[in-house]
């Protein structure tokens, strides 16, 4: 270990950690409301005596950006500060048991964000000669449309970054790819005591469904897809036949898989379904699309993951991140994404969702020790 590190290291503050963790997810931003957690995360690196810009996303939403070390840095450690919305607007909050921290977003992803300002504030203590050609992007909107990344893309594209999405502190240098695909069935309204009179929207979404469920694109078995369902709503009127029924799809594709191939396969079964399914009026959309990617190995900072993992006893085992990110978006900019944070996706976005203070810490010492390597 470098005597760089070690000071850093010996910098790290378990409770000023700790503070900034839970003062995170006691603050509530979802997406799109994100102002008093970038104020706050504003006002801890400003305390420190480290400069932050703020880059406009769009009216009283924007990124924070800070740099230390000489030239452009060719890393940054990137956080999404947004969570998606409380499942309970009473019980977001931070709770801390046995070292374990509950709470919305505490997985995914303020313990990475906190974790990489903790590591941020303890290479701040070198002088300033020592210090590492480093950036600190924390953005906003991930949970939504990305448009946080977007925006920093529009004027930077580092040659590395590392994102701290839940990986249970295992590298990921390979990423699934998404696509978004939004059904929408047409029907005829009548009486529900009438039903053969009408035409039941509902009855001709889940045929679609099960149809494409049938196809060899989504045979669990050989498939390289990870096929959800995420939201089904129908038209409520009262005691009637639904006319309109509407679906969103998440489909996370394997890295090697082509997201162009797939939307080409799925219309030709949602083309069939029109020919096949008696009345169908349906509508679909892809709306939104990213390939996912593999990276070569052989680079630096898996060299400097396997120096440091062992130190603070960590597997080092690589696994691919099964959702999206902006990592899809960096990716496609051109900059290499490693995803590496504490906590889980088994937990994220569901009312169990947590992360261990052990787990942050040693996020921080390996943000570090990336950093300086």
């Amino acid at each position: 270990m470098t005597e760089r590190l070690e000071k850093v290291w010996a910098a790290i503050d378990p409770q000023r950690l700790r503070r900034t963790l839970m003062e995170m997810i006691d603050i509530y931003s979802p997406s799109g409301k994100e102002e008093d957690v970038q104020l706050y995360l504003e006002e801890r690196l400003a305390a420190a005596g480290i400069p932050v810009h703020r880059q406009v996303v769009e009216e009283e939403r924007y990124n924070l950006v800070a740099t230390m070390g000489r030239g452009e840095p060719e890393l940054y450690l990137v956080g999404h500060v947004d969570t998606v919305t409380a499942w309970d607007i009473e019980e977001y909050a931070a709770v801390e048991e046995w070292g374990v921290v509950r709470g919305l977003g505490s997985a995914d992803m303020k313990g990475g964000c906190a974790a990489m300002v903790e590591a941020w504030l303890a290479l701040a203590t070198l002088p300033e000669d020592q210090r590492p050609a480093l950036g600190l992007l924390l953005v906003v909107g991930e949970e939504e449309n990305g448009d946080g990344s977007v925006r920093f893309l529009q004027e930077s594209c580092p040659a590395w970054v590392v994102i701290g999405e839940p990986t249970s502190l295992l590298p990921a240098f390979s990423h699934f790819g998404y696509m978004e695909i939004a059904l929408v069935t047409q029907g005829r309204r009548t009486h529900s005591s009438l039903p053969e009179l009408g035409h039941n929207a509902i009855e001709s979404m889940l045929r679609v469904l099960l149809q494409m469920e049938r196809s060899s694109l989504f045979d669990q078995e050989t498939s390289q897809l990870v096929y959800s369902i995420r939201e089904m709503s129908s038209s409520r009127a009262g005691f009637v036949v639904p006319d309109r029924c509407e679906t969103l799809i998440d489909l996370h594709l394997s890295p090697s898989v082509n997201p162009a191939q797939v939307r080409s396969e799925l219309e030709n079964i949602l083309e069939q379904a029109r020919r096949t399914i008696k009345g169908l009026d349906l509508e679909a959309a892809f709306d939104f699309e990213a390939g996912g990617y593999q990276l070569d190995l052989d680079n630096r900072l898996l060299a400097i993951l396997e120096d440091v993992c062992p130190r603070l006893n960590l597997p080092l085992e690589f696994v691919p991140f099964r959702s999206h990110s902006d990592g899809n978006l960096f990716f496609q900019a051109g900059s290499r994404p490693l995803i590496l944070g504490p906590g889980s996706l088994e937990t994220a976005h569901t009312a169990e969702e947590q992360t261990s203070l052990a787990e942050v810490e040693a996020a921080a010492r390996i943000y570090a020790a990336l950093a300086l390597g």
